[in-house]
């Protein structure tokens, strides 16, 4: 069976002992084995594709054991759409061939696949383009129109947009060539032991875990060069952690996270590679003499709610007026807050040494 498809008409039988489950859950462990995903159960259920001994019955329906569970048809996802959302932009760069936005962690650059197919087309980059510039290039397809390359999701920074396709064709050129230049900022955690290294690991999807890439060797791994050079060490009560910049000759999907997770130190906040969701005060109890009130110590918890890592700068001559262009988008708020309280929390370690 395909992934994440299911056989219409089919019939499952429910045993004894699954008598109290949910109907959607018995449906996703009974499916799961057949690759049928949870969302496209959930899917066939919204969809009344699903009869328990002949009557349509919501997702929390409880089983009584004995049933006969009948699918009567197959997930039919709402198609993905792009569609022009007066979005705000920060546009860094703007002509009449290609702009240069700085875009915020949070935002998807074009609609992905997902079980709400309507939400996974709101709020995408590509939607705030289409509404601002109206016209874009072509090569991307409808579901991508300018975008020549991509940011992940949780990544803040910049990103270069095509508004024709002779631009897009030219900047795919200059991608392929290698001839744009991308800086970013990261910070990982724990201490790098070279001041700057360059990672060369090839970089291919986790045949084991599908939604990664993996820095392993692997004879689908295509070719991935990232340059790393400390900017600031920090040592705090939360850990230790480094502030790196990273040029990347190449762009490989997830290529800084996959590569910095793979010589130990994972972006903070990139869950995906190992890092941290959330980092706790080490030294909360330290200097605190009784018991009662070392138990009442409460570490304090920082949160990012992203990955730290920013699309901070990008060198490239202009594809057809050849001008030559030198980009920077600032750290955004979030981060330099977070930063700002990390390292407040270096002096506060500092002095209980």
């Amino acid at each position: 069976m395909a992934e994440n498809s299911v056989t219409a008409h089919r019939k499952v039988d429910v045993p004894q002992e699954a008598a109290g489950q949910r109907l959607d859950q018995f449906l996703a462990s009974a499916l799961g084995n057949e690759g049928v995903s949870r969302s496209r159960v959930q899917l066939l259920l919204d969809q009344g594709d699903v009869l328990v001994n002949g009557k349509h019955e919501k997702a929390s329906y409880r089983l009584r054991g004995g049933e006969n569970v009948e699918i009567t048809g197959e997930p039919r996802p709402e198609p993905l759409k792009a569609t022009p959302e007066n979005i705000p932009l920060d546009i860094v760069f703007e002509d009449a061939d290609l702009a240069v936005i700085n875009k915020p962690a949070g935002m998807m650059v074009h609609a992905g696949a997902g079980q709400n197919a309507r939400a996974q087309s709101e709020g995408t980059l590509v939607n705030a383009l289409l509404y601002r510039f109206k016209a874009l290039s072509s090569t991307g397809g409808e579901l991508r129109p300018g975008i020549v390359h991509r940011l992940d999701k949780d990544t803040s920074g910049l990103i270069i947009v095509a508004k024709n396709d002779r631009a897009h064709a030219a900047l795919g050129a200059m991608f392929s060539g290698r001839k744009i230049n991308k800086t970013y900022i990261a910070l990982v955690q724990g201490s790098v032991a070279k001041d700057r290294g360059t990672i060369t690991a090839g970089v291919s999807r986790d045949p084991l875990r599908r939604t990664r890439m993996t820095a392993k060797p692997n004879e689908n791994a295509r070719s991935a060069v990232s340059h790393y050079e400390v900017v600031r060490r920090l040592e705090t009560r939360f850990g230790k952690f480094t502030l790196v910049q990273v040029r990347i000759e190449t762009g490989r999907t997830h290529q800084i996270r996959v590569h910095m997770a793979s010589i130990g130190h994972p972006v903070v906040g990139d869950t995906l590679y190992g890092g941290a969701g959330q980092l706790t005060d080490q030294l909360a109890a330290q200097g605190v003499k009784s018991r009662a009130a070392r138990k009442r110590a409460e570490p304090e918890v920082l949160r990012l709610g992203r990955n730290f890592l920013h699309a901070a700068k990008l060198e490239f001559d202009h594809p057809l007026t050849r001008k030559e262009l030198q980009l920077e988008a600032p750290l955004p708020p979030e981060l330099v807050g977070f930063l700002g309280r990390l390292e407040s929390g270096s002096e506060v370690a500092s002095k209980l040494k």
